[in-house]
């Protein structure tokens, strides 16, 4: 059944978070540095964000335009005084950012009280790819636990995203999932370590069943050929995101964060408003 939007917002707002057991509901949203143990929001500094992630989240430059990360337009929906560091990645799964050495400088400049948001499973499942690939149970919650261990090491707070879907739909168009068991070993490592977690795939899976097989290709790389120079014969992409699909993935992350007293309320802003694709820009490339 395909759902509106007006419910498929409500459910994202409600989307459970876990690990806010070990804080009251009500102490999260008042005082959401507690469990970093931080002072009380009056006398902390603002946050910073800090994206770990995969090419779904990370910054796109002109050659690559209208593809678009979630993390380039999670700022339209966080008030100025919020800084969003996107160090996402194309190609990166939870292994390869670290051997990389590309979680050592986000370490390293994360403060106490930020945030840390660490979305990979897209490229785990890469088995025939050794640099890339993890097994669910196993090395892929052993990588993730890197990211949490060395978050909270620096008083920071780290929040596991589940990864965001893919566009998929079976033959009576219902959308599917595609990312086997490891959104699922997520939630149990979120659960047993008390990690905050924001179930991205559940809402993206939601949103895509709203939007149906056709409705959907807006939201994804989805070129006729000639529509843009960049990909003069076209491109079919289920995968990576136009700028509409980017901003209501990262909508989504706003809510989730908020819901999960991570953000305050004065913190966010924008997520019932259309934000305009046209604010999206590309810049050259790096």
């Amino acid at each position: 059944m395909s759902l509106s939007r007006r419910q498929t917002m409500a459910a994202l707002a409600a989307l459970p978070v876990a690990g806010a057991a070990a804080t009251p509901p009500a102490a999260a949203a008042t005082h959401p540095a507690a469990a970093a143990g931080q002072a009380a929001p009056g006398h902390r500094p603002h946050p910073a964000l800090y994206i770990a992630g995969d090419s779904t989240a990370a910054q796109k430059y002109a050659p690559a335009a209208p593809e678009t990360g979630w993390g380039m337009a999670l700022p339209f929906f966080l008030t100025p005084h919020l800084r969003v560091a996107n160090h996402a990645m194309n190609g990166r799964s939870s292994k390869s950012f670290i051997d990389e050495g590309r979680l050592d400088p986000v370490l390293a400049a994360i403060r106490p009280g930020d945030l840390l948001l660490v979305q990979f499973g897209h490229n785990d499942q890469k088995s025939e790819d050794p640099a890339r690939y993890t097994e669910p149970w196993t090395t892929y919650q052993e990588h993730l636990l890197r990211y949490v261990s060395g978050a909270r090491a620096r008083g920071a707070r780290p929040v596991l995203l589940t990864p965001v879907e893919r566009r998929r739909f079976d033959a009576a168009g219902r959308a599917v999932t595609s990312h086997g068991e490891y959104p699922a070993a997520m939630r149990a490592l979120a659960a047993e370590h008390d990690v905050p977690l924001v179930d991205v795939q559940a809402a993206s899976l939601a949103e895509w069943q709203r939007l149906g097989p056709e409705g959907s290709k807006a939201y994804f790389n989805w070129l006729a050929p000639g529509e843009s120079p960049n990909y003069p014969d076209g491109r079919q992409d289920n995968t990576h995101f136009r700028p509409v699909g980017a901003v209501e993935v990262a909508r989504m992350v706003a809510r989730g964060l908020l819901a999960g007293g991570l953000l305050r309320p004065g913190d966010v802003r924008r997520l019932d408003d259309e934000v305009p694709a046209d604010r999206i820009t590309w810049p050259p490339a790096a």
